[in-house]
């Protein structure tokens, strides 16, 4: 700490299923202006990875800065010393609003540290059914969406416009009015978590967003086609591929308008000077490079190779090529807010590369999934006792991914094969045996922390029987 940034208050921004390449600091063909202009005043790191492909295995790491499993043998971070915990201990005022994650709420310990806090999931009934589609977002939006031309047609006869996304799933606007809301109430110090899930599948943004990233349309109609052709686990086409591009890069799209509109509350308020921005992907989003769509159970780079953003007033800002996980951004925050942070963390403050010129440490990162069975398997895997362990550590060039239960190793050199799809491991030579050797060990020592921390759990309430009638409809609906 000791670093002089002169801030009072922590905005923390996390986008559901945003991969890197989806924004412009990544690839300049990108219309996100808003993230893009943050960028230009901020800090950009080239190499952020996730430390898991799905919200719940990611963000005890981006919130707490802990291994997902190592604590109590499931996801959540109730036993675990949470970023808000920990500003709160210091005086620090927070609120957290959440775009109906079911995996990002109370149950899982989500609150925890936050004087204001909104999941803004609907109040959950008694049914077996009610409770999984409060853990299940995906379900509900592909209700929706399933309804959504009947839902144009009326919003059409009442003369609305076309700003609003088709999915009230999204819930952008309640979050967006919860953040600002928090903003022009709240005195300083403050930090405020907003998670969008406008980029989560299925991708129904607004119109105005499709026309803004493409030149094609994409209607209703081809967006329903698109979503339920790949739900249905059909053949992809090269066009339902490009639609799904498009649909999701205009969601981003979506966000990155709505962020504008938070920064223009900081600003409006006089607080931009005093507030630092920090914007991150909870992990990727696959379109077929390895055979799938969505976020299924792996580890290459469309997945866990994610936007990092740091915006800190009066910092030069410029870029970061060193590799960093998201486990960084709890130390980055209190370091921020000039609070110590606890000893069981595993990240390091980013803080000295954003304000000066140090490189961040340069340790593997770490991530992991579990599968089971088939790929396509759901629901998501709660515990490590749900499926094979699976897990990667990535330093600047290279990717080594081990399977717990077969000992099966894969190794990717990213600057000749960024798409990671020729495995090295297979005749490794020399050089390659030595990265695996020296990478090795530590995939082992996380795949043991996880088996211990789930040592002395056993199943609980989150195990819950969904039921033949609801598995039927689920799977009808593509959602398996």
């Amino acid at each position: 700490m000791g670093h002089d940034t002169a801030v009072s208050n922590v905005v923390l921004v996390t986008v559901d299923s945003l991969r890197a390449d989806a924004v412009a600091p990544y690839d300049a063909d990108r219309q996100t202006p808003v993230i893009d202009s943050l960028a230009d005043r901020g800090t950009v790191f080239e190499r952020a990875f996730a430390t898991g492909n799905w919200t719940p295995f990611s963000f005890p790491s981006i919130l707490s800065s802990r291994p997902v499993f190592t604590d109590t043998g499931r996801i959540g971070v109730e036993e675990s010393p949470t970023l808000a915990e920990t500003v709160s201990d210091a005086d620090v005022s927070t609120g957290g609003f959440n775009a109906a994650n079911g995996f990002l709420t109370t149950h899982w310990g989500y609150d925890d540290g936050f004087d204001e806090f909104d999941s803004f999931v609907a109040t959950v009934g008694s049914s077996v059914y009610s409770r999984y589609l409060a853990t299940h977002p995906t379900v509900e939006a592909w209700l929706q969406l399933a309804a959504s031309p009947v839902r144009r047609v009326g919003s059409w006869l009442r003369g609305e416009t076309d700003d609003r996304p088709f999915l009230d799933t999204s819930r952008l606007f309640d979050v967006e009015h919860a953040a600002r809301s928090f903003v022009e109430e709240t005195s300083s110090p403050f930090f405020l978590w907003v998670h969008y899930m406008d980029a989560h599948t299925p991708y129904a943004p607004a119109p105005r967003y499709i026309r803004e990233v493409s030149d094609t349309r994409v209607g209703t109609h081809r967006m329903l086609l698109a979503h339920t052709r790949t739900g249905l686990g059909r053949d992809v086409s090269d066009r339902t591929l490009a639609d799904l591009r498009t649909l999701y890069q205009a969601s981003v799209r979506q966000v990155d308008a709505s962020i504008g509109r938070l920064l223009e509350t900081l600003s409006t308020n006089d607080l931009a000077d005093e507030t630092a921005v920090v914007l991150a992907g909870d992990h990727g989003e696959e379109f077929q490079e390895h055979g799938h769509l969505a976020h299924y159970p792996k580890l290459y780079d469309e997945l866990i190779r994610v936007p990092l953003v740091v915006d800190v007033p009066g910092s030069e800002g410029g870029r970061v090529s060193g590799q960093v996980g998201l486990d960084a951004i709890p130390p980055t925050v209190t370091d921020l807010l000039d609070v110590d942070a606890p000893s069981a963390w595993t990240g390091e403050t980013l803080v000295p590369s954003v304000v000066g010129d140090e490189s961040p440490a340069d340790r593997p990162v770490v991530s992991v999934t579990v599968r089971d069975g088939a790929v396509t398997t759901q629901p998501i895997p709660r515990s490590p006792a749900d499926g094979t362990l699976i897990v990667s550590a990535r330093t600047r060039d290279w990717t080594y991914l081990e399977n717990a239960a077969t000992d099966e190793r894969e190794l990717y050199y990213r600057p000749d094969d960024p798409t990671q799809q020729t495995n090295l491991a297979t005749d490794p030579s020399p050089e390659q045996r030595d990265v695996i050797e020296s990478l090795a060990p530590i995939v082992a020592d996380h795949a043991s922390a996880i088996r211990d921390g789930g040592s002395e759990t056993s199943d609980d309430e989150d195990d819950e029987d969904v039921g033949e009638d609801l598995e039927a409809r689920l799977s009808a609906l593509g959602y398996r």
